[in-house]
């Protein structure tokens, strides 16, 4: 199996849903690499460049983005977000799974890639939170004011009508559930006859 493709395993939700602390737990568990996003908007405390975010000015990151760098991007309330292509394409190529949790633009932006690699790779997942659920999860998480709050499930409503898109869609529950549910999914993925479709063409297992 040393010519395996990697799987480029995209998961999104809305603010709140969890969908990071999932990435996180595949990353450390599960032998995925998790991508660290790009942003312009500033470090909140405790966040380090290149663990958290890269962080970048709006005149670095539009830069990149005319260069071809990004995988995606795309803008959110106002601030924005992408992913490098450096940081997938070689782990892919080199057969390491990896993670990324990113918002709806750029989940289409990656869906519609014409680069058959990682059309390849490809699969997506959505993570389904209940409103009431989801404002708690966000109160609790104490870094959005009621105005802030109001906006981000407002978003949250529209976000979530796309997970029909998704190739796969989880209904958070707690943690250790939604854990396991991505976890099958995953593997799932590494097993199946698609999964086995991404070897590269002269990968034998004999007659």
């Amino acid at each position: 199996m040393s010519n395996r493709r990697g799987i480029l395993c995209v998961v999104s939700g809305p603010a709140g849903s969890g969908k990071t602390t999932l990435c996180h737990a595949m990353r450390d568990g599960e032998n995925c690499y998790h991508t660290v996003s790009c942003t312009t908007r500033a470090p909140r405390e405790g966040e380090v460049d290149g663990v958290a975010y890269h962080f970048l000015s709006d005149e670095e990151f539009v830069a990149r983005v005319a260069r071809g760098e990004f995988l995606e991007h795309a803008n959110v309330f106002g601030r924005r977000y992408g992913t490098l292509k450096s940081e997938v394409l070689g782990r892919l190529e080199a057969g390491q799974d990896v993670i990324m949790d990113i918002d709806v633009q750029g989940a289409a932006q990656i869906r519609g890639c014409e680069d058959e690699d990682i059309r390849r790779s490809h699969v997506d997942v959505f993570v389904l939170v209940r409103k009431d659920e989801l404002r708690a999860r966000l109160v609790n998480r104490g870094t959005e004011g009621e105005e802030e709050l109001a906006r981000r499930l407002g978003e949250a409503e529209n976000e979530m009508t796309q997970w029909r898109k998704y190739q796969y869609a989880i209904v958070s529950g707690d943690r250790d559930n939604d854990r396991e549910k991505l976890r099958a999914i995953l593997d799932g993925e590494r097993n199946r006859g698609s999964g086995m479709r991404r070897m590269r063409p002269d990968d034998s297992f004999g007659a």
